[in-house]
């Protein structure tokens, strides 16, 4: 109860826009009910006025004038109720999609706060399901409470007064029957709700299937793995079905359960009061028991309709949970309050130690420290795994250190607005990413109003320029989602252009000439020596060739750095430089190191 209250808190904010329909909602219910109660009792009455009038052998003249003035009443009644339904249902279908686009946009502006420690606690197709099938959960809950949730206990309250009050003691049947049908939907209830959690994680299971099948699909293929793909998602979807028939079974008997007490009471109501009719026993009249058979009808639909409420709050309730998750976490990574921007672009490593696990203290980096000068050119280079990756992103706060400090211009990181320091700093990371859109549209991710002419001269600068020209829509040719119709190499020039479209002061490449043939890594390599003087250039590379030229060479080993020096201070003096050297220049039969 304490995680439902407050997420309701967190949900507040995501009404915006939805106020004036959660008010008038309940008041065109309203309305709709006491019409609806109303009705009943003016068609008992004229039952029982046409019953007097057949005793005083009336006309039927005064007869059909007094039904047809009660038909025209009841006609507007009914039509008065059914607008005011029909408003009832508008305002809730607007207010429902409107709090649903809130919540959905909410929910993922708070994932966009996450750091990546942050996301790494959620698996993407956990929160591709928050994001659609939860959200879907809680929309439906809010319909209802809004619509059904005031109609229903209303219909209950007036229902039970007017059958009182037309049918006096026999009202109390209701006593019987309402304790016995509340103790068997709640024992449902209880049981059903973690059955619906548990089939919620699977759906996590199958989202995380499906994914993993269509992003990866070039490899499925390749590997002609299809049949086995296929049976290990039937293997899920079925997992998926057999969880929610475990969770839906339960449900299936609320309806049955609230039918049968609404037959069994109406019977024994007709029995019990017909009896009392015929053998004069009270003033119950024909009209007072037809207008409490409806009356019946009345309270025991709106029961079921409570019932219908609690089935879809427990359905909802693991949803609503697994959003208060996104919303409680704290993002782990905050900015500064520094007004000063990034300058230089100098960095430098401070006795940095770095683990992914907090209060842990197996690190992937180790004493790290490094200085790196404004505008100069930094390679790094080492084994995979050894933490280069990882000390790159420290710098942009991808992550953050777990002791030390890594300073920029001379500041802590820490210090400076998120917005601030990732603005002055560009990276091209392993994992090169494009996004459905044109070419031109993927460029401008680094600079948003960029120029066409802009957007030519970082191309150029990244050899992209002439493979773009030579799709026949240029700039404007649409890109498959990820890129899927360029080649590997291409995409990533693309990504390092549209990097270089920042105008950063740092720029960070992480692997990312790995597909492209040497000639064009050398042309590359160029335009940042002579193109980008007053840039911070960090390059991560497994090939010497592309950093040999870099102001200074870092070697990371098991995430420490082991030496740090020029090409050929390194091949003098560094066993591991020396073996990745030879390995790549000398082959195998060796040679001299120096030549």
């Amino acid at each position: 109860m304490v995680k439902q209250k407050s997420f309701f808190k967190e949900l507040l904010p995501s009404l915006k826009g939805c106020w004036l329909v959660t008010l008038l909602c309940p008041f065109f219910m309203l309305g709709e009910v006491v019409l609806e109660v109303l009705i009943p009792m003016l068609m008992g009455e004229t039952i029982d006025k046409v019953e007097l009038l057949l005793q005083q052998s009336a006309t039927a003249e005064v007869i059909l004038t007094e039904i047809g003035t009660t038909c025209l009443i009841m006609v507007a009644m009914s039509l008065l109720s059914l607008g005011c339904g029909f408003a009832g249902a508008a305002l809730s279908a607007h207010g429902g999609t409107t709090f649903a686009r809130n919540l959905r946009n909410d929910v993922f502006g708070r994932i966009q706060t996450f750091s990546f420690y942050n996301i790494d606690k959620f698996q993407t197709s956990s929160l591709v399901t928050r994001c659609t099938t939860d959200i879907t959960n809680v929309q439906m809950v809010y319909t209802m409470l809004i619509r059904i949730c005031f109609r229903a206990p209303s219909m209950l309250i007036f229902a039970t007064i007017m059958a009182f009050v037309r049918g006096g003691s026999l009202a109390w049947i209701f006593a019987v029957s309402l304790p016995i049908l509340g103790t068997i939907i709640g024992i449902l209830m209880t049981k059903a709700y973690p059955r619906f959690s548990k089939m919620l994680k699977k759906f996590d299971a199958l989202n995380q299937n499906v994914q993993e099948n269509l992003t990866n699909i070039r490899v499925v293929k390749s590997f002609v793995r299809e049949e086995t793909e296929k049976q290990k998602f039937f293997e899920t979807v079925t997992d998926v079905m057999n969880s929610q028939y475990s969770a839906e079974i339960l449900m299936v008997f609320v309806m049955p359960i609230m039918q049968l007490v609404m037959y069994m009471t109406r019977l024994a109501m007709v029995g019990i009061g017909g009896n009392m009719i015929l053998i004069g026993s009270t003033s119950l009249t024909v009209g007072a028991l037809s207008s409490l058979l409806t009356y019946t009808v009345q309270i025991l639909s709106s029961l079921m309709m409570i019932a219908m409420i609690l089935v879809n709050i427990t359905t909802s309730r693991a949803s609503a949970e697994r959003l208060d998750e996104i919303f409680k976490e704290v993002p782990d990574i905050k900015g500064g309050d520094c007004t000063e921007s990034v300058a230089s672009g100098s960095i430098e490593f401070k006795n940095v130690n770095f683990a992914y696990a907090k209060d842990s203290d197996n690190y992937v980096l180790s004493d790290v420290n490094l200085e790196i000068k404004s505008g100069e050119t930094v390679g790094i280079i080492g084994g995979t795994g050894e933490g280069k990756s990882t000390l790159v992103q420290l710098v942009a706060r991808l992550y953050d250190v777990s002791t030390g400090q890594v300073l920029v211009d001379g500041r802590n990181v820490k210090e400076y607005p998120l917005n601030t320091l990732r603005d002055a700093v560009a990276m091209v990371l392993q994992k090169n990413v494009l996004f459905s859109g044109t070419i031109a549209q993927n460029l401008r991710w680094g600079k948003e109003n960029a120029t066409q002419e802009e957007l030519e001269e970082a191309c150029k600068k990244a050899q992209a320029h002439d493979f773009i020209t030579s799709f026949p829509d240029g700039y404007q040719t649409e890109l498959g989602q990820g890129g899927v119709n360029v080649s590997g190499g291409q995409k990533q020039r693309l990504c390092i252009a549209r990097a270089l479209l920042k105008h950063p002061k740092i720029l960070i490449l992480d692997d990312s000439t790995s597909a492209v043939d040497t000639a064009t890594d050398e042309k590359i390599r160029y335009q940042f020596e002579h193109g980008l003087k007053d840039v911070t250039k960090i390059i991560i590379a497994q090939r010497i060739a592309s950093i040999q030229n870099s102001d200074k060479i870092v070697v990371i080993d098991n995430g420490k750095i082991v030496d740090v020096g020029k090409h050929e201070q390194l091949l003098e003096r560094c066993e591991i430089y020396q073996e990745v050297f030879n390995s790549q220049v000398k082959g195998d039969k060796g040679g001299d190191v120096n030549g």
